[in-house]
Parts: C-alpha cells; sequence; structure tokens
C-alpha cells in the first residue's frame, strides 16, 4: 500500500485559490513597478512610493483585521443556519467599512500636502490626493470580500485581486507615459501613475458588488425565522476580533512610512541634499525593493498551507508529523529562497542595469546588493509566522517584527546621516530587521513546539548549493559580459545557475518526496527526478 504524504491533502481548496491569485498579483504587481519605474524616474518614482506609503498606512489601520473578524462572525452564524444574522452583520460591516473608507480618503485629500510635506516630498502632494478614493473603494471592497470568505467562497476575493492587479497595470502604465508625453513634470506623471491604483479599486469593487447582489437574490428556501443580534452587539463583536489582528497587521506598514519620512528628511537635514535629490535617490532605492519583493510572492503557496497541515496533525495528536511538516516547510522554502536571495546579490549590478538602464547604478546595485540577501530572511520569517500560527503562538511573530522595525529606524538612523554612505545605509536596516526577525522566529520555534525542525538539516546544503550556484552565476557574468553585452550575460548566467543549482539538489540530495509533496505538483516532480 502506498505510504500517504504527510500533505497531500493540505494544498486545496480556498488556500490554493488564494494563494495562487496572490502570487499572480504579486507578479503583475512586479511588471507594473519595474516599467513604471523607467517611465517616471528616481525622482518621479520617489514620489509615487511616498504617496503609497501613506495609503497602505491608511489602509491597514481601517481594513486589515475587519474583514478577518467579518469572515469568521458569518462562518460561525452561517454553519449554525442564521440566515438573518449573516444578513445584519454583512450590513452591519458594510456601514462601518463605508465610515472607515470615507475618513481615510478625507484625510488624505485634505491633508495631502501636510502628509507629503512630513516625508521631506513636497511634490507628493498631487499623488496623494489622486490616491484619496483609493482607500473608500479598497474599505468598501473589504466588506464584499469578508461576506465571500464567511462563505468559504475564495473566488471573489481572488478574481478582483488579480482584476485590481491588471487594471493597474494597463491604467497606470498608460497614464504614467502620455502625462510625461504631454510634458507635464514628474509629480503630475506620478499622480498619473497613482490613478491607476485608483481606477484598479473602482474596477474590482464593480465585480464584487455585481457578483454578490447576483449571488443573493432569492432562492427557493424557507423563510429564515433566527433572530439576529442587535447591530451593537455585531460591531462590539468584529471590533474585539479585529483589533489585535490590525495591531499586528500595522507594525510594517507603520515602519514603511517612518521609514519614508526618516530616511529623505535624514539625506536633507543632515546630509544636506536638496528635496529633489532626496526624493531621486530614495526613488533609486525603492526601484531596487520593487526587486527584492519577488522571492517573497514564492512562499505565497507554501505558507498557505504550512498552517492547515502542521494544524490538522496537531489535532490528530500527532505531533511528531507536525514536526516533519515544519521541517520540510522551511527546506523548500530555504531551497527556493537561497538561490533566488543569493542570485539578486551576486547579479545586482547587472539586473540594476537591465531593468533600470537610466537609474543611479552605484546607489541601485548597492541597495539590490543588501536586500538580495535580506529578501532570504524575509522569506524564512514568512514561513516561521505560519509555523508558529499553526502552534497557536501568532502572537510571538508581532512582537519580534516589533523589535525589528525599530532595529531597522535605529540602523537608518546612524547609517544614512553618514555622507560615505548615505542612502545606501536604509537597505541595511531592513537586512537587520529581517535578520534578527527570523532568527527569533527559529529560536522560538525551537522552544515552543514539541518536535522542532533541526536546523542543520534544513539549511546546511540548501545553504551550500545556493553558495556554488551563486559563484558560477558571477563567474558566467564575467566571462559573458564582455561578448554578448548586459542582456545576454544576464540571461546566460541565470540559465547556468538554474541549471547547476538544479543538479546540485538532486546530487546532495537536499529534498525528499515528502518535502516536494508541500508545492504544487510536487509528486510529479518528485516522480521526474527519481526523488524518494
Amino acid at each position: 500500500m502506498k505510504k500517504p504524504s504527510l500533505t497531500s491533502n493540505t494544498f486545496f481548496g480556498g488556500a490554493a485559490i488564494l494563494a495562487a491569485s496572490i502570487a499572480v498579483v504579486k507578479v503583475i504587481g512586479a511588471l507594473y513597478k519595474i516599467p513604471l519605474g523607467r517611465i517616471l524616474g528616481d525622482v518621479g518614482f520617489g514620489h509615487f512610493n511616498n504617496a503609497y506609503a501613506i495609503y497602505n498606512l491608511l489602509l491597514m489601520i481601517s481594513q486589515a483585521g475587519l474583514p478577518v473578524a467579518m469572515s469568521k462572525t458569518i462562518s460561525e452564524a452561517n454553519a449554525l443556519g442564521r440566515r438573518n444574522q449573516v444578513n445584519r452583520v454583512f450590513r452591519v460591516a458594510l456601514i462601518a467599512f463605508l465610515v472607515l473608507g470615507s475618513v481615510s480618503s478625507l484625510i488624505m485629500l485634505i491633508f495631502a500636502q501636510p502628509l507629503a510635506n512630513l516625508q521631506g516630498d513636497s511634490l507628493a502632494a498631487p499623488a496623494v490626493r489622486v490616491m484619496a478614493l483609493s482607500c473608500f473603494f479598497v474599505c468598501v471592497m473589504s466588506a464584499y470580500r469578508g461576506y465571500a470568505q464567511g462563505h468559504s467562497d475564495m473566488v471573489p476575493t481572488a478574481v478582483s485581486q488579480v482584476l485590481e492587479a491588471l487594471t493597474k497595470l494597463i491604467v497606470g502604465l498608460a497614464l504614467a507615459w502620455y502625462l510625461l508625453y504631454l510634458g507635464f513634470g514628474s509629480e503630475i506623471s506620478a499622480a498619473g501613475a497613482i490613478g491607476g491604483v485608483t481606477a484598479s479599486g473602482l474596477v474590482a469593487l464593480l465585480y464584487l458588488m455585481v457578483r454578490h447582489h447576483r449571488r443573493s437574490r432569492p432562492r427557493s428556501l424557507p423563510p429564515a425565522t433566527d433572530r439576529p443580534e442587535r447591530a451593537g452587539r455585531i460591531l462590539k463583536t468584529l471590533v474585539v476580533i479585529a483589533v489585535p489582528i490590525t495591531l499586528s497587521s500595522s507594525v510594517v506598514p507603520i515602519t514603511t512610512y517612518l521609514d519614508t519620512i526618516q530616511v529623505q528628511n535624514l539625506l536633507q537635514s543632515a546630509l544636506g541634499y536638496s528635496e529633489e535629490l532626496a526624493v531621486s535617490l530614495y526613488g533609486c532605492y525603492q526601484k531596487a525593493i520593487t526587486i527584492y519583493n519577488l522571492p517573497a510572492a514564492f512562499m505565497v503557496s507554501l505558507t498557505a498551507c504550512i498552517v492547515p497541515a502542521v494544524s490538522a496533525a496537531l489535532t490528530k495528536k500527532d505531533k511528531v508529523g507536525a514536526g516533519k511538516i515544519a521541517e520540510s516547510a522551511l527546506r523548500v522554502g530555504a531551497l527556493l529562497a537561497l538561490p533566488a536571495g543569493v542570485g539578486l546579490a551576486v547579479l545586482a549590478g547587472p539586473i540594476i542595469q537591465l531593468l533600470y538602464p537610466e537609474t543611479n547604478q552605484e546607489v541601485g546595485t548597492h541597495c539590490l546588493l543588501v536586500l538580495g540577501i535580506a529578501s532570504i530572511f524575509v522569506c524564512i520569517m514568512l514561513l516561521c509566522n505560519a509555523i508558529l500560527q499553526a502552534n497557536g503562538r501568532a502572537a510571538l511573530p508581532i512582537w519580534f517584527i516589533a523589535i525589528g522595525s525599530a532595529i531597522k529606524l535605529a540602523v537608518n538612523f546612524i547609517l544614512v546621516q553618514v555622507p560615505a554612505i548615505g542612502i545606501e545605509g536604509a537597505p541595511v536596516g531592513t537586512l537587520a530587521c529581517f535578520a534578527i526577525v527570523s532568527i527569533l522566529e527559529l529560536l522560538a520555534i525551537k522552544r515552543v513546539t514539541p518536535h522542532p525542525p533541526k536546523y542543520l538539516r534544513v539549511f546546511v546544503k540548501p545553504t551550500l548549493a545556493a553558495a556554488l550556484m551563486g559563484a558560477a552565476a558571477w563567474g558566467c557574468y564575467g566571462l559573458l559580459s564582455g561578448h554578448l553585452g548586459n542582456t545576454l550575460a544576464v540571461a546566460g548566467a541565470i540559465v547556468v545557475a538554474v541549471v547547476i543549482y538544479a543538479l546540485l539538489v538532486v546530487v546532495l540530495r537536499i529534498v525528499s518526496r515528502d518535502d516536494l509533496s508541500l508545492m504544487p505538483k510536487g509528486e510529479k516532480i518528485a516522480r521526474l527526478l527519481h526523488i524518494r
């Protein structure tokens, strides 16, 4: 009889749909931001990201926890057949989202100039104003997403996210390019790019509203007889569930917002840079950030299946099985994250030259080199978060991320105002933040889980393979660049790196069949590579 895989049933249903959509959205997001950075230039890209940081902060505070609270409350009522309660929860939540969205939008609209000035980028105000309506659209959207998720229907969320990303890509790039073509400055072109974000929110919201009203038409069901709770009681329940989630989710956007304020103001006050130069350097740094965010997209599918797999094993009192799943997840995550991060680091200069030929090459290269290593720790942190959450320790990552964020801001403060370092100190702060967070979380997993992973077995072989791969990529680029030019040399180095890494994975027997079962099509990959 065939031995069942440890996680044969973990990558399924709603989690799979949502994870796939998030991965697609992240890829589309990269396709959006990479050409956008070239269209807007360093200064315009700085304006764009400054406005986006304000938007992310207000959006996270206003709607991070409520959709989860809403879906949980609706799911519980739905399981009991309380249709009247479900409908009232939706109405109460929708009103709450309308209020929160309106307040967030008004803050961005009315205080656009002071908010932009606070970041040391007075010309970002037009982009902030254009972004204002996005908060309203996304908040209202969250009510419809929460309702669908409460019915275990992840399709509306997945489709609306992809619609958002595609609309932002098409409309944002078109508006940014057209406004520059008409002769407008970088701040107006950045506002045009932000217009794509606002348009994407409207398109996704319209889709969700139409789908919701089509699905909620009266059906041949007997009248509901349950007595729903009062609106005030429902709102209190939603708030109690939402507040802790909001607090935990807000740490990163708050840190990102403080980072935009701190770095650009330090460049101006401590180093005497003009506002335009500070924003330009920050825009260059953000271009490296866009590339650095890519490896984390590949962790989405993996983290989506860790929680149900570990939780299911613990429910069956199979603590050994839960430990094996956590170890396999970390090994597969390291298998993906290490080559991606090392590749970004060793080919930082050629990649920046390929994707952003008009940016500040020295700054961009240094930033991406450091951020490439940081991306490895980000991936490990995401995996550890999922493992801790599955083991009922969801509060620990909040404290660790808060500690890491404080360290990031401290490192920024020390390094950015050193004339010889400047903006290049910002990615060092990011590296310090996520390295410390991931180490703290690995130590926590070792202490709080019954059968923790064996870290030497998890990390040693993938690290060795990634290091050899990185050396091969660096050497191959050096050999090819003098004959084929940068583009073909980068492509050749990547192909060689992939082949060598794949061979090393097989030769060093880094993964097992159980490890691969965590990944989509993992069983087929195992059979193809004759992995047992």
